[in-house]
């Protein structure tokens, strides 16, 4: 699995629609089409995953860290079940302070572990039925 980095990535991925979403979180998805070693953005042909955590939804830094694991960890935990794509997790809300008191409690992880879950739920269905995605090409060429 790979990291998206570069903001040519995340605006590439980020081009079209999301494929999924929670009360939460939105997954952004861009196929990854052509040779495995001629795509300069995506050089290798894999599963890359990138995390788009606003300030505007998440204000303290320990609740983005905190989020940004928990991303990670159930997309490493899902390789085998994630698509060659690329793809992008974005925060879309927040989450209650009262409820969730502290960054690094362990009801926020579950509450995000069980969204992400849903997440990629989604995605697994959508995947095993047919539908029309723009390729990364042409993400590409809309981004520049």
């Amino acid at each position: 699995m790979q990291r998206i980095r570069s903001r040519q990535q995340f605006q590439a991925v980020m081009a079209g629609a999301p494929v999924a979403k929670t009360p939460h979180f939105a997954l952004h998805r861009a196929l990854l089409d052509g040779p495995s070693d001629g795509h300069p953005l995506f050089p290798v042909k894999d599963t890359w995953i990138g995390v788009l955590l606003p300030k505007r939804w998440a204000k303290r830094a320990v609740t983005r860290n905190a989020i940004r694991r928990q991303i990670y960890e159930t997309a490493r935990l899902r390789a085998d079940g994630l698509p060659q794509a690329a793809l992008v997790v974005r925060l879309r809300s927040t989450f209650s302070r009262q409820e969730f008191f502290s960054a690094s409690s362990d009801a926020l992880k579950r509450a995000v572990r069980a969204e992400l879950d849903q997440l990629y739920s989604q995605l697994a269905r959508r995947a095993a039925r047919p539908a029309v995605v723009a390729p990364v090409a042409e993400a590409v060429r809309a981004a520049v």
